[in-house]
């Protein structure tokens, strides 16, 4: 005769949390169960954690071999079970003696109730009788009736939403039972899944480093927009891969690709040979393989050394961001005799802070050769770290997107429709402030924010300008590369970083938004979009130099400036066509035979 109840207890490199988790359940006073846990390629031992339980016959350890997910993993210990009520128990969580009684009693109460739900104790010392605010229902404190559904699985979609995950379609059958009681506590630890996926520390290839995942995802968190690597880059991944040409290069990728990842297939598609090494520990933006759009061969982390040795690499081209500081640094000190290029695009006072300022020093002075991405920072880089002058080095951004995003034709402008101003930001805000939204929204100028992300991230920002100009801020959700062109080039302009620069020509007292080209000139490039910059003359502000260098938009002191120049429309007409004249410069394409050439060179 079968339990009662099926308690399924999934578990990936949890193992110091499992045996406190088994015994809460082994304590319940309800005790007609059966349970199973499945260990989902973890890297520990759980067989060993879950020792002091193993010989109770109501208990099945399963251990596979490769990850597969949490739905995969919940999936499997249903249908290892058989008992008419499922319940879960996460290895980091803790059910209270009366949990499974009180779940069981609230289903026998209600006969229609589809699954019951308990109360938790969470982060230390709160408590809740029902949903945390914010939260999805937890796994540990519900209880449902079994039927054929199952969990959605990685293949279909990554999120953590565990409501979107089973808990909604159970609901379609009618409302949840509650035991008014706290039963259970929830954890609250860094390495929990649903904060390893959500922005800005989580995210997409944090989630992919961590459980070693090989294909392309299509990954939503609860705190950022739809990742679909599956069909965004299909046709990449499709393509015959470029044979290697006689004088091809062969390349290894050291660190992580940041934003536009798809930039590196240029210089495969000329003949070279990539393969990648990536850091272990990115952020949601910092890209690392298992690549999704093919063509890069991997290296393996573990005994990288022995392998890099083994590929021969002629060079090894470490990239990008702060986050890959200590790794790539790691690289260059293997001493592997073989020519080493670092391209840096990020503010250095990122590393001071995170204690990898002595790491990024050598990158930039022990190296064959360094790329940056604005002249502005190698000249920072040579007044602070005087060495780096001995470097042979190049300027390129090192973030640009791949010109095969460039497509399609202009769209109508919204304000050609309704005869207001529309302007928009790429990305997350950062600026205008809302006092200058406010003065211009009174003259019919709207901003239009595309970032889920930044929606979230940036709430009071976003709060405070829909009090002050309800009517005139308008938030979308974000565009991938193959739209940039069709939604961006419907506006009048867009806003980059509202640097309010200080420096006064000094680089010793410049910052990182003095430094930075943000990533969004390339998007409105792209579109063809004039662009709205902070005027800080007098200050080293590498953004507003490429402006008025290349005639790409305009700056502005004082709303009334910004406002006289919006309203120019003879003016804007001719940023507009400066702009989409130029835009292939802002791709990694129009760059990439510098760059093969500096490789090259530092690799004879």
């Amino acid at each position: 005769m079968s339990a009662k109840v099926a308690v399924v207890v999934p578990i990936h490199d949890q193992e110091a949390w499992l045996p406190a988790a088994l015994e809460s359940l082994r304590h319940q006073r309800f005790t007609d169960w059966e349970c199973v846990i499945v260990a989902d390629g973890s890297p520990g031992d759980t067989a060993a954690a879950a020792a002091a339980i193993l010989d109770d016959p109501r208990v099945t350890l399963v251990e596979d071999a490769a990850n597969r997910g949490l739905g995969a993993a919940l999936n499997r210990g249903l249908d290892l079970t058989s008992a008419p009520l499922v319940a879960y128990l996460p290895a980091d969580d803790v059910m209270h003696a009366e949990h499974l009684a009180a779940l069981v009693e609230a289903l026998e109460a209600d006969p229609t109730a589809p699954l019951a739900v308990t109360g938790l104790r969470h982060d230390t010392d709160r408590t809740s009788t029902g949903r945390i605010e914010g939260e999805p229902l937890q796994l540990v404190q519900v209880m449902h009736r079994r039927t054929a559904d199952r969990w959605v699985e990685r293949d279909e979609l990554t999120t953590d939403d565990l409501d979107r995950m089973l808990w909604d379609r159970l609901l379609t059958a009618g409302p949840a039972a509650t035991t008014g009681r706290v039963t259970a506590t929830w954890s609250s630890h860094p390495g929990q899944r649903h904060r390893l996926m959500r922005e800005p520390w989580g995210g997409i290839n944090p989630y992919r480093s961590r459980y070693g995942v090989t294909a392309p995802l299509r990954f939503h968190s609860t705190a950022g927009h739809l990742h679909d690597e599956v069909e965004h880059y299909r046709t990449f991944r499709e393509r015959p891969r470029t044979p290697h040409t006689p004088d091809g290069l062969r390349i290894l990728l050291v660190g992580e690709l940041a934003h536009n990842p798809d930039r590196v297939l240029t210089l495969a598609e000329r003949g070279h040979e990539l393969h990648g090494l990536w850091t272990d520990r990115p952020l949601w933006f910092n890209t690392v393989g298992p690549l999704p759009f093919g063509h890069v061969s991997e290296v393996p982390r573990e005994g990288w050394r022995d392998a890099v040795r083994e590929l021969a690499p002629d060079v090894i081209y470490g990239l990008l961001n702060w986050q890959a500081v200590p790794f790539v640094h790691e690289v260059l000190s293997a001493d592997l005799g073989i020519p080493f290029v670092w391209h840096f695009k990020e503010g250095p006072w990122f590393s001071r802070e995170h204690g990898h300022w002595p790491m990024l020093v050598d990158l930039h002075t022990r190296t064959d050769g360094v790329i940056y991405s604005s002249p502005e920072l190698r000249d920072w880089f040579h007044a602070t770290v005087p060495a780096s002058r001995t470097r042979p080095s190049c300027i390129v951004d090192g973030d640009l997107p791949k010109a095969e995003w460039l497509m399609g034709e202009q769209s109508p402008r919204l304000s050609e429709r309704d005869g207001q101003l529309h302007t928009v930001i790429a990305g997350r805000p950062m600026g205008p402030p809302p006092e200058v939204v406010e003065e211009l929204a009174r003259h019919d100028v709207h901003l239009h924010v595309y970032s889920e992300k930044g929606h979230a991230q940036m709430r009071e920002w976003v709060t405070e300008v829909r009090r002050v100009a309800p009517h005139h801020l308008h938030l979308h959700p974000q565009v991938d590369q193959e739209d940039w062109v069709a939604e961006f080039s419907q506006y009048d302009a867009g806003w980059l970083h509202d640097v309010r620069s200080t420096n006064g020509g000094d680089l010793h007292a410049a910052t990182w938004g003095d430094l930075n080209y943000p990533a969004r000139i390339g998007t409105y490039a792209a579109a063809g979009v004039p662009m709205i910059q902070r005027d800080s003359h007098g200050s080293i502000v590498a953004s507003e130099q490429l402006i008025r260098d290349l005639d790409l938009g305009f700056t502005w002191r004082e709303p009334s400036d910004l406002l006289q120049s919006l309203q120019d429309a003879e003016r804007l007409d001719r940023l507009r066509k400066s702009v989409w004249s130029q835009r292939d410069r802002f791709t990694f394409d129009a760059h990439t035979d510098q760059i093969v050439s500096f490789l090259r060179a530092r690799s004879s």
